[in-house]
């Protein structure tokens, strides 16, 4: 199998730690809330990658943009879960630490990603 042009982005790359990593501490939730905090923290984490990869596929810029744009939305959507999960003391300090830095990681790639893409587009 060739592998796909989104596995070259870097923020794909973060990304998919950042879902991997989601997936590892939240095994440890409380059990009933595998249909609330669990599983909208895995979802919103999947959804950054999942854009990623539509948005690529797409084949425009512009589409690209926009999908980007929704992956911004999901790591937002991303790091407020954390934080509640942190209150609700679902995650230990130090496990919260790892996940919020890979969130921040991510978001700060993508937007990087978004502005070079918005510039390049934008010209004539």
């Amino acid at each position: 199998m060739q592998k796909q042009r989104y596995h070259e982005l870097r923020v794909w790359q973060r990304a998919d730690e950042f879902v991997q990593t989601v997936y590892l501490h939240t095994k440890n939730f409380p059990y009933d809330e595998r249909f609330g905090v669990t599983s909208q923290l895995r979802r919103a984490a999947v959804s950054i990658v999942l854009n990623i990869v539509e948005g690529q596929a797409r084949g425009t810029t512009k589409d690209f943009i926009r999908f980007l744009m929704m992956s911004r939305g999901s790591i937002a959507e991303s790091a407020y879960l954390l934080e509640l999960s942190s209150k609700l003391k679902y995650l230990s300090e130090k496990e919260f630490t790892v996940l919020e830095s890979k969130c921040t990681q991510t978001s700060y790639l993508l937007q990087q990603l978004i502005t070079s893409l918005t510039i390049k587009d934008s010209k004539p």
